[in-house]
């Protein structure tokens, strides 16, 4: 499904900017913060602006098109992917990285209906390992 079937299906009118900014979520797997959409983008858009990137990846996040991770304190990055999976970050490197939850036991919450799962975990990844 392409971005504007996604937007539209969610109920989001498809504008040039929203279908724009949720491509690149849907083609990245950086998770990236507002401020690298916005670099990312401006230069095939030069009307775009900083605000219209937090407005639209806000309105996406409402409508469950994107997950807002918050694994680092002090930005918030954007994923497309809103499966359940976790996030790893890298602490020297600081990318963030996915993994899958598969095997990571709810049992101490049955008798729960959980909705959203969100499982960060952060240390050193495998590339930055090998490079010592």
């Amino acid at each position: 499904m392409n971005a504007a079937e996604r937007l539209a299906g969610k109920e989001v009118r498809p504008s040039m900017l929203r279908i724009a900014v949720l491509e690149y979520l849907m083609h990245t797997k950086a998770h990236p913060t507002i401020e690298e959409i916005y670099h990312a983008l401006h230069p095939k858009i030069p009307t775009l602006s900083k605000t219209s990137v937090y407005n639209i990846t806000k309105l996406l996040t409402e409508k469950g098109l994107t997950k807002a991770i918050t694994i680092d304190e002090k930005q918030i990055r954007y994923d497309a992917d809103v499966s359940m999976h976790g996030h790893f970050l890298c602490e020297r490197c600081g990318r963030v990285l996915d993994f899958s939850l598969t095997g990571i036991s709810d049992g101490a919450l049955d008798g729960f209906h959980i909705h959203t799962k969100e499982v960060y975990y952060s240390g050193v990844c495998k590339s930055c390992l090998k490079d010592e």
